[in-house]
């Protein structure tokens, strides 16, 4: 049985999580189908779209992102201190961004005088808009289910787009978040559809080098902060010249099949980390193989399977043996 969303998402043992949506039939999401020739490459844009305009409506950051040809990874950052810190008209105005509402907080977004006992219920559907705003569910909800819907016009069918559930995993610590981004980063590579991280379209480490090149960072990505700080705050304690130089080492090894590569140039991010370029490429290229549920060191696993009452410690040896 799938363990309920509510259980796998535990903002006290971390704000970042990896998720993926994958397509439900043979038809591909975009790319280009073999057999009819037919191709979807379009719809790449489609999520990418999504993405960029969700980010100004949750309270939610994109870490990293890749989008594939029957699937899209996205690793994601819930800001629960920027959603407290909206009114309830930021709340409001940002929620009628993606749905109506309800006849009384339209109302009360027009400026209209309402009695005390309407504006309690105001105040408590905003309340409510507030927490959907930072949930992961709703805001991959939004984005599969408008990409279903076109997708089965343009198709011309009916019936489910996507699997039953997207998957979701809690990245508790540096050394998972770094690993799981450059894990999406790298998908186009690993799946021989680009040759380079800048080459590789539609993931956001080529946005990432597009923007390096002006010396900025895209406003449609959480930016790297550096200057490690004992806890996890917004921003990637990363310098981002380190995490592209990291992305480009093992992006040739992958390519190349040069398991020493990465051996001879040590990148500060793995040397900060203290995990092996022999682990490392075994993390980025089996990312999903080796993990299945929240991913961090024995200490991290431990707290967050206390906080979710879990009895059994998942992914503990693989995460022993590979973050060591």
């Amino acid at each position: 049985m799938a363990t309920p969303r509510k259980q796998q998402i535990s903002l006290i043992d971390t704000p970042y999580y990896h998720c993926v949506a994958r397509c439900v039939r043979r038809a591909f999401l975009c790319g280009e189908d073999a057999l009819s020739g037919q191709s979807f490459d379009h719809r790449r844009e489609w999520v990418e779209e999504k993405l960029h305009f969700l980010i100004e409506v949750f309270a939610i950051d994109v870490c990293a992102y890749a989008v594939m040809s029957n699937h899209y990874h996205v690793v994601l950052f819930i800001d629960e201190e920027k959603a407290k810190q909206w009114s309830m008209s930021d709340v409001l105005e940002r929620w009628h961004r993606l749905h109506k509402g309800t006849l009384l907080t339209q109302q009360y977004c027009r400026g209209e005088a309402l009695a005390k006992p309407l504006l309690d219920i105001v105040k408590e559907t905003s309340e409510v808009y507030r927490k959907r705003l930072m949930k992961i569910s709703w805001f991959m909800g939004y984005i599969n289910e408008g990409i279903a819907r076109a997708a089965n016009q343009e198709d011309n069918c009916t019936g489910r787009f996507w699997e039953g559930r997207f998957k979701s995993q809690a990245l508790l610590d540096e050394a998972a978040l770094v690993a799981c981004m450059a894990y999406v980063d790298l998908n186009p590579i690993r799946a021989n559809i680009a040759k380079t991280p800048e080459s590789s379209t539609h993931t956001s480490v080529k946005l990432r080098c597009e923007q390096a090149k002006k010396s900025q960072q895209p406003n449609a990505l959480l930016s790297f902060v550096g200057h490690p700080r004992k806890k996890m705050v917004k921003g990637l304690t990363f310098e981002l010249t380190d995490y592209l130089q990291l992305i480009e080492l093992t992006g040739r090894c992958i390519r190349e099949d040069k398991y020493g590569f990465i051996e001879n140039s040590q990148p500060n991010i793995l040397s900060r980390l203290n995990i092996s370029a022999k682990n490392w490429l075994i993390i980025t290229t089996q990312f999903s193989k080796q993990f299945h549920g929240a991913v961090g060191h024995e200490d991290a696993l431990s707290d967050y399977c206390e906080h979710q009452k879990l009895k059994r410690r998942q992914n503990l040896s693989h995460c022993n043996k590979l973050f060591a």
